[in-house]
């Protein structure tokens, strides 16, 4: 059988603790303001005359698609497919360009989206549209909910670690406005608040262990990691049927997150011997205002703590997998244009929290390096 050229030994050691070397993000043109969404969604759905619930979506602030238990699956596939792999590609070039070394270099590739189903997949779609080799390693994540960034992210270190000279392309892409849009209904509700917010994004990272700093410093280590189910409930619940996704948010949400999260904290760096949570920086993925302010009261957290994530959330909604991302590129462009000493908001240790169905809650301690080493 004929080689690939990345297969390695089981027995070989990894080179260390795998780093981020780029990060990139990318949204689709179109904006739509949140002031002007309700009047928007009331219109296009002929829903108008429902004046008391368009309040209610206020103070949260193809024909068969806006019209509710339509067969509009097959409809929204068509729209979903091909937009969601350009606009993972668009992330995916963007961070190979910060990066700075050939494509060719690239020897994995995980892949990460809730969009549509399709067989072969995003993974295989990215490979095309970038020229990727095609004895790329493929890994893809389907169906994982908001939680697939961290997940990816996981994944990718743990490849980077035990595979010596590999450098692995992470890309997750979401159009989350169109998979959960749905006409206001006064009985469901979630519906609602999804329409308000949920949105589209991408994001790519490039990771690898032990980079040329000659060539070009990280951004993060990626060190330990904790994936905990802290509770069996059905949150982000998602049914795929011919009519359109259906979901359940339980308000139980934001508690559960806050009773778990310092816990799973203690677990993460209790080798490292932090336990003031006030020391460390923060990327937790932007779910909603209600969880972002249940994990700062529940950890004592100053004000400004989760400043990355509270800003991604109102300026692009919930992305699902693509968020956290988003969160890490916030609080680096931040770190520039406050004059913060270190990529981590001036801490060297912080925690990168991706949240999603089960309820799941994925934790990753990051090591931030200097801003003058990232110019």
């Amino acid at each position: 059988m004929a080689s690939n050229g990345n297969i390695r030994s089981e027995t070989t050691k990894g080179e260390g603790a795998a780093a981020i070397l780029a990060i990139a993000t990318a949204n689709p043109p179109n904006c739509q303001d949140q002031a002007s969404f309700p009047d928007f969604i009331f219109r296009v759905t002929n829903r108008e005359d429902k004046t008391e619930l368009k309040e209610k979506m206020q103070r949260i602030s193809h024909p068969n698609i806006y019209e509710n238990g339509a067969a509009s699956y097959d409809t929204r596939q068509a729209l979903m497919l091909p937009d969601v792999a350009q606009l993972g590609k668009e992330a995916a070039l963007k961070a190979i360009k910060e990066w700075g070394q050939p494509i060719s270099k690239i020897t994995h590739l995980v892949c990460t989206t809730a969009t549509g189903i399709e067989m072969p997949g995003l993974d295989y779609q990215l490979t095309k549209l970038l020229n990727l080799s095609p004895t790329v390693q493929r890994y893809m994540y389907y169906q994982q909910g908001c939680y697939s960034g961290a997940a990816a992210l996981r994944s990718a270190k743990d490849l980077a670690e035990n595979n010596p000279g590999s450098r692995v392309l992470v890309v997750c892409s979401e159009l989350l406005s169109t998979m959960f849009f749905h006409g206001p209904m006064e009985n469901e509700l979630d519906h609602l608040v999804g329409n308000v917010i949920f949105g589209d994004g991408a994001a790519s990272v490039i990771i690898g262990a032990h980079p040329d700093l000659t060539a070009l410093c990280f951004k993060w280590s990626l060190l330990g990691k904790c994936l905990s189910l802290i509770q069996m409930v059905y949150w982000g619940q998602i049914c795929v049927k011919w009519v359109p996704h259906t979901y359940y948010i339980t308000p139980k949400v934001p508690m559960l997150v806050g009773n778990n999260v310092e816990a799973n904290l203690k677990d993460s760096f209790s080798h490292i011997g932090i336990s003031d949570w006030n020391s460390l920086f923060y990327i937790v993925h932007p779910g909603g205002p209600a969880i972002l302010n249940k994990v700062t009261e529940k950890l004592s957290l100053k004000e400004g703590k989760l400043k990355a994530s509270f800003q991604v959330l109102s300026d692009y909604g919930n992305m699902g997998g693509p968020s956290v991302i988003f969160a890490m590129n916030e609080m680096r462009q931040g770190a520039f244009e406050e004059g913060n000493s270190t990529t981590g908001d001036g801490k060297q240790w912080g925690v990168l929290i991706g949240l999603g169905p089960g309820v799941t809650m994925e934790t990753i301690v990051l090591r931030s390096c200097s801003v003058e080493s990232t110019n």
